[in-house]
């Protein structure tokens, strides 16, 4: 009995630690730098930011569905396009308003594997989504970061030798977990673990990937990463960044890139301290940082409300197919 508690005791653990973790440097910032540039991110935004980030969001949404609709496709499940977007929306909704900034990620995936009768196969497409997402993510951060002047550039070649290493110890991971299955002990969290993740890596290895498919794949992913870039430097000169484009880039990919990292608040929390250590690092202040930080979390929850209408008209279907059959 212990050894079953133990595995929902540990996710209640991370799952506080994540959100104490964010909260704890929203509030460290605020002992820093006051509540002046939290109020400022949200003062200075107007009608046409908020209908520029509407557009970009939209372009950014239809391109990260794409990829999600790719990759169900490669792995043997069809699924539309445009209810690709509907998902995708309905996800980044729940991403901006609930703790963890993955819960939206979840629901899609559940939500899709009851829908074709296969949960498993349905969390492998959203796993391997967002996996290629992030990696295409990181490789644009770094290559900004070295094209670009950054205060980052002078530890691009130590971080560059930690991720080749953490990319061959992946790498041996799943070719370890392919080749020997361990017997799974559905007494222990471990042994459950390991199996999935060998049913998951066994699973994407076996997908037959294309050159076809890779190439819109990475496309899809590409054009994602410079809708979430141009949203970012919306906000910079919405929040009264005058800087450069050529230093602002670097920086607001970097802040961006920090909202992949495990401890957020909806992903509030290490995007506003990325940006103020890199704002002020720059020459800037950590005070437009935050500013920007915050007009750029606001935008995003603004331009995710079509995913409220989307979870709305999901939840009233049913009840609303209930009525028409009791009025038969």
């Amino acid at each position: 009995m212990r050894a079953r508690a133990s595995g929902p005791a540990a996710r209640r653990a991370w799952a506080w630690a994540r959100l104490l973790g964010g909260l704890s440097i929203l509030a460290l910032l605020v002992w820093q730098v006051g509540t002046g540039p939290f109020l400022d991110g949200v003062r200075g935004i107007d009608r046409s930011a908020l209908a520029a980030a509407f557009g970009i969001s939209m372009l950014t949404t239809v391109c990260c569905a794409w990829r999600w609709s790719l990759v169900a496709g490669v792995l043997g499940v069809r699924l539309p396009l445009g209810r690709a977007v509907a998902a995708y929306y309905r996800a980044q909704f729940l991403n901006t308003t609930l703790p963890g900034g993955v819960a939206g990620d979840v629901h899609r995936a559940v939500r899709h594997g009851l829908d074709i009768s296969d949960v498993r196969l349905a969390v492998h497409a959203v796993v391997a989504e967002r996996s290629i997402g992030l990696a295409v993510q990181v490789t644009a951060t770094l290559v900004l970061l070295a094209v670009f002047p950054s205060p980052v550039r002078p530890y691009l070649p130590p971080v560059l030798a930690v991720l080749v290493a953490l990319a061959l110890g992946v790498w041996l991971a799943t070719r370890a977990l392919t080749r020997t299955r361990p017997a799974a002990d559905p007494a222990r969290l471990g042994g459950r673990l390991r199996d999935r993740l060998h049913a998951a890596v066994a699973g994407l290895r076996a997908a037959p990937f294309t050159r076809r498919a890779w190439a819109g794949i990475v496309a899809a992913s590409a054009l994602g990463v410079v809708g979430h870039l141009v949203l970012f430097l919306l906000a910079a000169r919405t929040a009264g960044a005058t800087a450069p484009l050529t230093l602002l880039v670097p920086l607001t990919q970097l802040a961006l890139l920090a909202m992949a990292l495990p401890v957020s608040f909806a992903g509030w929390g290490p995007r506003e301290g990325v940006a103020a250590w890199a704002f002020g690092a720059a020459g800037m202040t950590a005070t437009q940082g935050v500013t920007t930080a915050v007009t750029y979390g606001v935008l995003v929850l603004v331009a995710a409300l079509p995913g409220a209408a989307v979870l709305l008209a999901r939840t009233l279907r049913p009840r609303v197919a209930l009525r028409g059959g009791a009025d038969v």
